[in-house]
């Protein structure tokens, strides 16, 4: 087993995930180091470590860098490793720290500097670079043996547009070249799964600047598949006692300063509407849940009545940063597959292991079988950011602690990542090229109830509060749908499938008897479409393979004369078979993909 050592006196499994964080962000240092050597006077933001890999924010003092330019910083960076430079940790006092920046010229480091305790700096020092860094660090520099700066990009200094725009450089490393050259191979698998390439192929969105940045446009296909993940999830949650409801785009600012979104999430929130007759002010829907409470509060409720489930495929807006958008994974308006569940505290367990079990019926009916949950925590040593009693918070974390553990689930702790008003259980997904997404997520909430003050008559005649369960299964249908295209690189089950079945007559002559079995697939609630048009078998067979149509199914004199088609299953001959025969071939596949 490969094992790193680390500043703090640990040694890790290189496979531990706070070793590869540990990792990724000693390597931002020497980057730095590197960026330093080659760009005198370079002035750093923050460099932190990501999901997969790590970055810097820099200011080169107006000098340009491009991608091309990279492979210099990289060769760098392999050569100051190789002088087994290690990390040395020195604690100093504020004004020291400010002073050291203030003699270097580095204002971004003295602004962050400005905002820290006195007793609670440190330095880290490799080579010839010194950074602001609270550690720890890996040990031995020279364990990073393989280098790749993978893309550059803009990023304004602390995410905000009225300040300083600096260059933002990705990077990965890893302790073995063996690694990288596997982690390269997997990015080439990653462009050809892209799901903005696939959408535009399958002709499922697009996006057009006329309509705004980060809003996509769902085209007939795309809406077509939305519809049957829809519908797919309504199927089921009406089986376990959801309730539909439905509710609109905005919502009065009151309605946000009562539950605290707006306090949390008013910055990242669109412009507030004024109306020019009443005064009234107005958002548009940053969250559904305050709207969900309100129905609850629209009757009385009794302990009889719980737990209630309401349930909405409701749309709402966030304004994300330009440069922070991507496809439908990073938008500004988006769908929520929300439920809000009300219960009374005797049913929390329960109802929460029941939310898990929908979570992972919709995982494996997708067939993302590898996953972990993460047990999102509220940070004890910032509890200021989070509204509610300690109580609360405790009674919260204990049910998703102990529901989690009932399930079997394999679970991460992690402080610091719980919502403003309550812990939650989020399950992280690997794909099937290994990368990692946040898929689905359930949360224990006792705090807007109570500033909801949403009750139910109890048992013994007392008003009583409901607890409340927040969960969304796919997350939202747009950062859902582009997993699923990139799990699957687009070749999609049969039963989600826009298109099914497309049918190809060899001729014209036979585009009758093409509409016929198209009539009879329809009947039978299969979707499926004709393709007669005068092109060649052979182009017709590439366009549709383009839209990962999974079922093709061709018509020409033996199939009249039979009755019968000739069909392609994912670009492989699947044999003839009569009509009857075909609509039950399709038929038990869907079955054996949904089984579960």
């Amino acid at each position: 087993m490969l094992t790193i050592a680390f500043t703090d006196g640990t040694v890790r499994p290189w496979d531990d995930a706070e070793a590869k964080k540990i990792f990724w962000h000693s390597s931002a240092h020497l980057m730095a180091e590197a960026l330093e050597a080659i760009y005198p006077g370079v002035k750093f933001g923050v460099g932190p470590a990501v999901e997969t890999g790590f970055y810097y924010d820099v200011d080169l003092g107006g000098r340009q860098i491009s991608e091309s330019d990279l492979k210099a910083v990289e060769q760098k960076m392999i050569e100051l490793a190789r002088t087994k430079e290690t990390f040395e940790r020195k604690e100093v006092s504020k004004a020291d720290a400010m002073a050291y920046f203030t003699e270097k010229g580095d204002k971004y480091k003295c602004e962050l500097i400005e905002d820290l305790e006195d007793g609670t700096i440190s330095f880290y020092t490799n080579g010839a670079f010194t950074d602001l860094c609270r550690g720890p660090h890996i040990k031995h520099v020279d364990d990073i043996k393989a280098v790749k700066l993978t893309s550059i990009a803009g990023a304004y200094w602390k995410g905000d547009q009225e300040r300083e725009q600096l260059t933002r450089i990705y990077g990965v490393t890893f302790p073995k070249k063996s690694m990288l050259d596997e982690y390269l191979k997997m990015l080439e698998e990653a462009k050809k799964r892209d799901h903005r390439k696939l959408g535009k192929e399958m002709e499922l969105f697009t996006f057009s600047s006329r309509v705004g940045l980060g809003l996509p446009l769902w085209l007939p296909r795309g809406a077509v598949m939305r519809n049957i993940l829809e519908n797919f999830l309504r199927k089921k949650q009406a089986e376990l006692g959801y309730l539909p409801v439905v509710t609109p785009h905005i919502g009065n600012v009151d309605l946000y300063r009562t539950s605290g979104h707006l306090a949390k999430y008013g910055k990242d929130s669109f412009q507030i509407i004024k109306t020019p007759q009443e005064g009234e002010e107005y958002m548009l829907k940053p969250m559904n849940c305050p709207h969900h409470c309100e129905i609850y509060r629209s009757a009385p409720r009794s302990y009889r009545d719980l737990p209630l489930r309401f349930a909405e495929f409701g749309t709402v807006y966030r304004y994300e940063q330009s440069g922070e958008l991507h496809g439908l994974t990073r938008v500004r308006g988006f769908t929520q597959d929300d439920a809000h569940l009300f219960c009374r505290p005797d049913q929390l367990q329960e109802e929460f292991e029941k939310v898990i079990d929908l979570i992972l019926y919709v995982f494996k009916t997708l067939k993302m079988t590898d996953y972990m949950a993460q047990i999102s925590l509220r940070d004890p040593a910032n509890k200021t950011k989070y509204i509610g009693s300690d109580e609360n918070w405790e009674k919260a974390e204990k049910a998703i602690i102990d529901a989690a553990h009932k399930k079997g689930l394999k679970t991460v702790v992690e402080l610091g990542e719980a919502a403003f008003y309550g812990p939650k259980l989020d399950f992280m997904v690997k794909d099937a090229i290994g990368r990692k997404w946040q898929l689905g997520t359930i949360q224990v909430d006792y705090n807007l109830p109570e500033r909801f003050e949403l009750e139910y008559v109890d048992v013994d005649g007392s008003k009583s509060r409901p607890v409340m369960i927040h969960r969304a299964p796919f997350g939202s249908i747009e950062r859902f749908t582009a997993v699923v295209l990139e799990h699957t690189a687009g070749h999609l089950p049969i039963w989600l499938s826009p298109d099914q079945v497309k049918i190809l007559p060899i001729s014209e002559k036979y585009a009758d008897y093409a509409e016929k079995v198209c009539e009879l697939l329809k009947n039978s609630e299969i979707r499926a479409s004709v393709d007669s048009r005068n092109e060649t078998l052979g182009k017709r067979i590439r366009e549709i393979s383009l839209l990962r149509v999974p079922i093709i199914a061709i018509v020409g004199e033996k199939e009249v004369s039979e009755n019968s088609v000739s069909v392609r299953r994912e670009g492989v001959d699947a044999g003839s078979y009569s009509l009857d025969q075909f609509v039950q071939y399709i038929n038990s596949a869907v079955a054996e993909e949904l089984k579960n």
